[in-house]
């Protein structure tokens, strides 16, 4: 019996610890598992200007710049070059904007991280330097949840009645799906 509740007690604990890593881990994995609908690192911002009218390379001054960055609402570049004889681009904190001196037109596009969950991927893709250990012990300790829930319930409904049967249907579905995705591979 002492087990039994040293086991309980343990299931809580821990639970209620990973509780929060939990939490960030399904909801970045939900964004995650989107990527082709949405950048979920990223708000990205394009917008189109014209000019009224067109410009040469010698035509490119200060002054002329500060013009072409108050009309996306930017102040002084950091830097500014002229990746062809047409085209000036203006680089910004986090933003820049390509001029097509002969077009009459620019594409000016900003990108920032998006809150939450740029950062919640960063740890979910473990790609903040020594965050594998961290997943690591946190995996080993959602196995430990997983194996002491098992033995939670003892009768018809822990593991030795209808628990087993349970615990296999929720194994049927990525077994299933892994048999199926090889078939299709052949």
């Amino acid at each position: 019996m002492k087990l039994r509740r040293l086991n309980a007690d343990l299931h809580r604990d821990i639970g209620y610890f990973l509780s929060g890593l939990i939490f960030i881990y399904c909801l970045s994995g939900i964004a995650l598992n989107h990527v082709d609908d949405w950048n979920s690192d990223f708000i990205i911002h394009k917008r189109t200007i014209t000019l009224d009218r067109t410009f040469t390379q010698g035509d490119i001054t200060e002054q002329r710049i500060a013009e072409f960055s108050a009309m996306v609402g930017e102040t002084t570049p950091k830097v500014h070059d002229f990746p062809t004889p047409e085209h000036v681009k203006l680089y910004y904190d986090d933003a820049s904007l390509l001029v097509d001196l002969t077009a009459r037109s620019g594409a000016y596009e900003s990108v920032r991280r998006r809150p939450f969950f740029y950062q919640a991927n960063a740890l979910h893709r473990n790609s903040l330097k020594g965050w594998r250990w961290a997943s690591d012990v946190f995996a080993v300790l959602l196995l430990f949840v997983t194996v002491s829930g098992w033995f939670m319930l003892k009768g018809r409904n822990g593991i030795g009645g209808r628990g087993k049967w349970l615990l296999i249907a929720g194994i049927l579905p990525p077994v299933a799906a892994v048999v199926i995705f090889e078939f299709l591979q052949k």
